[in-house]
């Protein structure tokens, strides 16, 4: 599907894709070094854009080389006599952060650039001493990196480069609040920024607009580039237990909106009451509905106010739910066409989404066929174990803490220091393990699944100013709507 907005259009006569030998030798070096014996295709098509310091928004998944395609253009924009923070990337996981970091590390060797990870989840020290050293590039989890701004252990004045990593996760981990945040720190110049991401569903674009002026849009997709379009992707599960295979999925992706198709209402009925008990935002759409209930949920969709909805294919025909990042398939279609109709419920409109088709060993067959006949490349992929995704949570509700626990003021800070002997207390304790597990679920239940602020909502108004005062004022939240859509 074409991408008509003015300000992501392609423009393939803009720059001409770099190769190896035409690399400046500042970047030639740094890739022999890496001993890579070829660019990436999204190396070969970001590098020209990012040294000619054009604002840019690339679809690239992880493993794409998509991180050196940052990295390297940063030889040739950043001065290592400046001991100023002259790049900021922000990444979603803790993971990624040190993996950039590492890579940085590896690229810059013996140029005197040198770079700082910071992320949450640990003290404050290590990163507080590193960052006081000068680091050209410092790349972290924005909740992490907002804390080190509010407590002036470094600055961004001197910033030439802002790069979002993984924009797509950083939003599903719940750091858009975070990212509005740093944003008032940014210089008030115009400022040099890329954004990376595997898709770029409505939301995505909403918030690059908040961030970049008139930035061209790259897509590369198997070493090809194309334009926007779906995502496609299935899952062997085991043959019991493919409810907890979906959940784990969701919990992995966070999206902002989703349809379940299921082939049967039994399954469809089974589903909804499953994701309700995950504390999910969820209702069904099939046959089986009285008018009024069926009504009811119509009405959420229209609205944009149900998260999930699980649905038949006939019950769901000629629905349209607008910004829908995710098809979720429980089941193959009994009809191969049908795929076909599910996947083209996301991706509308310029935006990328994704298409998931969970099948068992038996059902592998008919996923291989759909795509051979409709020449679509569904990919196949691991399920995320279950330490996986609590690794996921844990640090997604890390964040979520420590951003409530920067908004609090004074008062409410003195007012929870009565807890502290009991919070050691039941820390210290074992057997107490499971009051502690029960009130960080509580938590992650109330926190993550209830709406939160939609970029479209936050552009509208004026945005933030980008002043070196850092008074506690400045840390005011956008309003909410009641209407306002999960990201």
């Amino acid at each position: 599907m074409e991408n008509d907005s003015p300000t992501t259009a392609e423009n393939p006569n803009a720059l001409s894709d770099v190769t190896l030998e035409t690399l400046p030798p500042s970047l030639a070096e740094a890739v022999a070094r890496a001993g890579w014996p070829k660019l990436m295709p999204v190396q070969e098509r970001a590098i020209p854009h990012l040294l000619a310091k054009k604002n840019v928004m690339v679809q690239a998944r992880t493993g794409s080389g998509k991180t050196g395609a940052f990295l390297l253009p940063m030889l040739e924009r950043l001065n290592p006599r400046q001991k100023e923070c002259q790049t900021l990337i922000l990444a979603p996981t803790r993971e990624l952060a040190r993996q950039v970091a590492n890579e940085a590390e590896m690229l810059f060797a013996g140029t005197g650039l040198r770079t700082v990870a910071v992320y949450g989840g640990v003290g404050y020290g290590a990163q507080t001493e590193a960052l006081s050293g000068g680091a050209q590039v410092v790349v972290g989890t924005p909740g992490r990196v907002l804390d080190h701004l509010l407590r002036r252990t470094f600055t961004l004045d001197k910033l030439e480069m802002l790069v979002f990593d993984e924009a797509d996760r950083m939003l599903s981990m719940g750091f858009y609040q975070d990212m509005r945040q740093v944003q008032r720190y940014l210089p008030s110049r115009n400022l040099h920024t890329v954004m990376f991401s595997a898709t770029f569903p409505a939301y995505v674009k909403r918030t690059a607009e908040e961030f970049m002026q008139n930035p061209e849009f790259l897509s590369l997709s198997q070493d090809h580039v194309h334009v926007t379009d779906t995502e496609h992707s299935y899952y062997i599960v085991p043959g019991v237990g493919r409810d907890r295979s979906l959940v784990r999925l969701i919990e992995m992706d966070n999206p902002a909106s989703a349809i379940i198709f299921c082939n049967t209402k039994a399954h469809v009925n089974y589903v909804t009451i499953v994701l309700q008990r995950f504390g999910y935002d969820a209702d069904e759409l099939s046959a089986d509905l009285n008018q009024n209930d069926r009504e009811r949920v119509l009405g959420r969709v229209r609205e944009g106010t149900l998260r999930f909805l699980v649905a038949t294919d006939v019950a769901a025909r000629g629905l349209d739910i607008p910004d829908l990042s995710h098809v979720y398939q429980y089941e193959p279609p009994e009809d191969p066409e049908s795929y076909i109709h599910r996947a083209g419920r996301t991706g509308r409109a310029g935006a990328s989404g994704t298409a998931i088709t969970l099948a068992n060993v038996l059902e592998r067959s008919q996923v291989e066929r759909i795509s051979k006949r409709y020449s679509i490349p569904i990919e196949e992929r691991t399920l995320p174990t279950e330490e996986e995704v609590a690794e996921v949570v844990a640090e997604r509700l890390t964040s979520l803490l420590e951003a409530r626990l920067r908004d609090r003021d004074k008062l409410q800070t003195e007012r929870s220091r009565r807890f502290a002997p009991l919070a050691r207390q039941l820390a210290e304790n074992a057997e107490e393990s499971a009051l502690i597990t029960m009130l960080l679920d509580d938590t992650y239940q109330q926190m993550l699944h209830k709406p939160l602020v939609d970029p479209a909502e936050t552009v509208q108004e004026t945005k933030p100013a980008r002043s070196s005062n850092r008074g506690s004022s400045e840390r005011s939240r956008s309003p909410r709507r009641s209407r306002s859509r999960r990201r």
